[in-house]
């Protein structure tokens, strides 16, 4: 009877951690999609002559509380995705592109908030011969950027659900070569959305976390660098280095703010202004000008499980030559491995006018 009896007991513990497994279920969705491509800039109003048209294929990975980050951030998905969409301009063509993105959702999870990076394909880019017409795009390959608002209902009737609303896609190529105004498409979308083993979803996991956690300041050190080019075509494309030391204090399980320094050598900028020393003698730049830059900022990190993203703005306190001005700011991810090491893609940027995108590796210390 004491066997049976501790027998009956082990099945309903294996009954009861298999509950507490995740259960990796997982949603599929389809959208298509209409609307038109933003003057943000004049220079690009000669390619904007239809409404562009395309639709999005996505992978959603589904969260229930089973991981402590999860529960801190309403149960996200994260996933992939892939759009193609038709620019509705002979000049612009066609783009493709990949993603990786994360769905946020509020309002008892009818709205959803998705924002997804990624590289995309374009068919058409600018060519000094073939397509000059084309000062949007100077390179097949383009980083690209897209939110989307969506009201979402899942598993309506057996796992299917619908979904509309609108988006934003960014096609830029960060100055990796000239031209680059870039296109921003203000987008409607709408949509199907099934989930995969409807029947077998869980409970969302309520957080047992203790709400208060805060760490000693810690200390960031950082290499980036990359490949860019200046605005004038053909000036050549030049790698850049930048070096950056600041200190974070996390103020909570999501936050931490940030204050430091940068040092930039960009080699393209020594180049841009030999060019404006020789060709334009009327803009009385002597070509002796240094190139190097130093800019201090603050910023903010925000920690999704091992991803973060970061928001810094900056200041240039060493500025010899003048360039898009004296603020500067960044946008990008961190991915961390481990405690302390981390690898970063992030962008550069005056304004809306980026300079590169900068891949870097650091420690946290």
């Amino acid at each position: 009877m004491k066997h049976v009896v501790a027998f009956c007991i082990g099945l309903l513990s294996l009954a009861s951690f298999s509950q507490e497994e995740d259960p990796n279920l997982f949603s599929i969705d389809a959208s298509y999609f209409y609307g038109t491509i933003l003057e943000h800039n004049p220079d690009i109003s000669h390619l904007i002559t239809d409404h562009p048209t395309g639709f999005m294929l996505s992978y959603n990975k589904k969260t229930y509380g089973f991981k402590d980050w999860e529960s801190r951030f309403n149960y996200p998905d994260w996933g992939f995705s892939f759009i193609h969409q038709d620019m509705k301009n002979p000049y612009l063509g066609e783009n493709s592109g990949l993603y990786a993105h994360f769905n946020f959702y509020f309002f008892k999870r009818n709205l959803n908030f998705r924002i997804g990076q990624g590289i995309a394909y374009a068919t058409s880019p600018y060519d000094k011969e073939e397509n000059f017409i084309n000062n949007a795009y100077g390179s097949h390959l383009l980083s690209s950027t897209y939110i989307m608002f969506n009201y979402k209902k899942e598993n309506i009737y057996k796992g299917f659900g619908l979904h509309g609303g609108i988006s934003i896609i960014h096609y830029s190529n960060a100055n990796f070569k000239a031209p680059n105004s870039s296109t921003n498409s203000f987008v409607f979308n709408v949509g199907a959305n099934y989930l995969i083993d409807y029947d077998k979803e869980p409970d969302y996991i309520a957080s047992s976390e203790d709400k208060k956690f805060t760490e000693p300041i810690k200390y960031n050190f950082v290499f980036r660098g990359g490949v860019n080019e200046s605005d004038v075509i053909d000036t050549g494309q030049y790698p850049f280095y930048n070096f950056s030391f600041y200190a974070d204090k996390r103020i909570n399980r999501k936050s931490a703010l940030q204050a430091g320094t940068d040092v930039f050598f960009a080699t393209f900028l020594k180049e841009l202004i030999y060019y404006y020393s020789v060709a334009f003698p009327e803009l009385d730049v002597s070509g002796d000008e240094d190139w190097k830059r130093v800019g201090v900022f603050v910023g903010h990190e925000l920690f999704i499980n091992k991803l973060s993203f970061i928001t810094q703005l900056g200041y240039y306190v060493y500025y010899p030559y003048d360039f898009e001005g004296r603020v500067y700011n960044r946008i990008g991810l961190k991915r961390y491995f481990g405690d302390d090491f981390f690898g970063a893609i992030t962008l550069k940027s005056h304004g809306a006018k980026a300079e590169g995108v900068e891949f870097g590796i650091g420690v946290r210390l």
